[in-house]
C-alpha cells in the first residue's frame, strides 16, 4: 500500500484521499488555494510537527483501504459530469445555506454582540465572503461552465482562449474567499462557542465550520481538477 511522503502535496493526496482534507484543515495546511506546494513546504510555513502529521495520515489512510474505500477518480472523469457535480452539489449548497446562516450571523450577533464584539467582526466578514461567493457561482453558471460544455463538444483554440478569458480572476476570488474563511476561523477561535453560548450561537458555529469544509472540496475541485485540467 502506498504512503505519503512529504514531498507530495496536499492537493495530490486530497484526490487520492479525500478525508485527509479533515486533517489538514485542523492543522490550518491549505489543500485547495495553495494545494501544489509540498508538504516539507507547508510544515515548515506552519511551524508543526511534520512527521507526526504524515504519520496519522498514513495510519488513517491504512484504515480506510482495508475498509475497501475508493476514492472517485475526477482526473479522468468526462468534464461535463465534473461541472455537474460541482453545480448540483457545491453550488446548490452554497445556494441554501448562504441567505439560511446569514440569518444566524446576524441574530447572535444582535442578540449577544454587546457582550461578544468579535461577533461585529464575523458579521462583517461573512456578508463579504457571501456576496463574494454568490457572484462567484453566478460567474461560473452563466460564462465558464456553459464554455467548458462547449469545448468538450467542439475542441478549438477559440473556445479554449474564451474559457481561460471568462475564466480569468476565478483563481482569486477563491484566494480572496479562502482568506475570508481563514479570517472567520481566527474571529470564532476555531469556530469554538464560548462555554455560556446558547443552542443558536452553537449551531451557527457548527453551520459555519460545515460552510468552510464543503467550500474547501469546492476549491480544490475547481483549481486542482477542472482548471487544471484545462
Amino acid at each position: 500500500m502506498m504512503a505519503f511522503t512529504k514531498e507530495h502535496t496536499p492537493a495530490e493526496i486530497v484526490k487520492i484521499y479525500p478525508k485527509a482534507s479533515d486533517l489538514f484543515k485542523n492543522h490550518m495546511i491549505d489543500f485547495c488555494c495553495g494545494g501544489d506546494v509540498s508538504l516539507d513546504e507547508q510544515f515548515a510555513k506552519n511551524n508543526v510537527d511534520g512527521e507526526a502529521i504524515l504519520d496519522q495520515l498514513n495510519t488513517d489512510y491504512d484504515v480506510w483501504k482495508k475498509a475497501g474505500n475508493e476514492a472517485k477518480d475526477w482526473d479522468i472523469v468526462p468534464l461535463e459530469e465534473l461541472i455537474d457535480h460541482i453545480t448540483y452539489n457545491h453550488h446548490a449548497y452554497l445556494k441554501e445555506e448562504l441567505p439560511a446562516l446569514s440569518e444566524f450571523v446576524t441574530k447572535i450577533y444582535r442578540v449577544h454582540g454587546q457582550d461578544h464584539p468579535h461577533l461585529k467582526d464575523l458579521y462583517r466578514v461573512y456578508h463579504e465572503f457571501k456576496m463574494e461567493m454568490e457572484e462567484h457561482t453566478i460567474k461560473e453558471e452563466n460564462e465558464v461552465f456553459p464554455l467548458i460544455k462547449k469545448y468538450v463538444k467542439n475542441p478549438s483554440d477559440n473556445l479554449l482562449e474564451r474559457i481561460r478569458q471568462a475564466n480569468g480572476g476565478l483563481g482569486e476570488e477563491h484566494d480572496v474567499a479562502g482568506d475570508l474563511l481563514k479570517e472567520m476561523r481566527e474571529i470564532t477561535n476555531g469556530f469554538q462557542a464560548p462555554t455560556n453560548a446558547c443552542g443558536t450561537y452553537r449551531v451557527t458555529y457548527d453551520r459555519l465550520e460545515d460552510l468552510e469544509a464543503d467550500t474547501f472540496q469546492h476549491v480544490h475541485l475547481e483549481n486542482n481538477v477542472l482548471f487544471e485540467r484545462l
